[in-house]
């Protein structure tokens, strides 16, 4: 189960480096290197994601602990379906199992559970229990869990303008509402929402690619790629991340 303490800021090295009034408000996750982890230590890939689980409870505690609002992570995309079938069974179940396990904790603990992506092609078991965990924990008022789940960038995109489209049909738009749209109306039509974009995206693992992870969203984001397979990603390499992130100095096209 969780165990959510909190962090003591006094602690040398939780504090040390660390801007407590700049941490980021929204991380997103690139959840990568479970397959490669499993493969190192002579195990089955469904180990490496069982282990990958582990690794994300830990980082949504860091995480509240730190004071982050929002919380990303890259679980299952739409490529994801090519590969092997009982690679792909045993993470939906996976999932189901993640979610009755921790599901109390994270209640307990204020967490507000959500989804991005298209979960209606999931198994009736995972939406079940997705819906449940949602439904239960939305007037929470701590940290955003956002499971991204046969999620990808561009489906995204194109499911955004066919809503518009069909705000269009059922007159709640019109032809001069879409021709003079601007981003934060389109963003409002994105999986995300009103949420913020992603402050900062990381990607353990090795890879330096976004594979089709928050493509609008990710326009201002700061990346930070790291070497270590994610489920030995620890609160300390959060806090490395972190540390970086406050030491760069984000323009937005502007000059300071």
């Amino acid at each position: 189960m969780l165990n959510f303490i909190k962090s003591d800021k006094n602690n040398k090295y939780d504090s040390e480096d660390i801007n407590f009034s700049n941490i980021p408000k929204h991380i997103a996750i690139i959840m990568d290197g479970n397959g490669r982890w499993a493969k190192k230590k002579n195990l089955p890939r469904t180990m490496g994601h069982k282990a990958g689980g582990e690794a994300l409870k830990r980082i949504v505690r860091e995480c509240s602990d730190l004071g982050v609002k929002y919380l990303t992570v890259y679980a299952f995309s739409t490529e994801n379906w090519i590969r092997p079938k009982e690679e792909v069974s045993a993470i939906m179940r996976l999932i189901v199992e993640f979610l009755k396990r921790e599901f109390n904790e994270l209640h307990k603990n204020n967490v507000i559970l959500n989804t991005v992506g298209d979960i209606s092609k999931l198994p009736e078991s995972c939406i079940t229990a997705l819906n449940d965990a949602k439904e239960k924990t939305k007037n929470n008022t701590g940290i955003m869990l956002n499971l991204a789940l046969n999620y990808g960038g561009r489906n995204e995109i194109l499911n955004a303008i066919k809503n518009i489209f069909k705000d269009y049909e059922n007159n709640k738009l019109s032809k001069d509402d879409i021709l003079n749209l601007n981003e934060d109306v389109f963003s409002s039509y994105l999986y995300t929402g009103d949420m913020p974009d992603p402050d900062i995206i990381i990607r353990p693992s090795g890879e330096k690619r976004l594979s089709n992870f928050l493509l609008w969203q990710c326009a201002y984001s700061e990346f930070w790629y790291s070497n270590i397979n994610w489920p030995d990603f620890s609160k300390e390499d959060l806090h490395n991340a972190i540390r970086d992130y406050q030491n760069r100095n984000r323009r937005f096209g502007g000059v300071k």
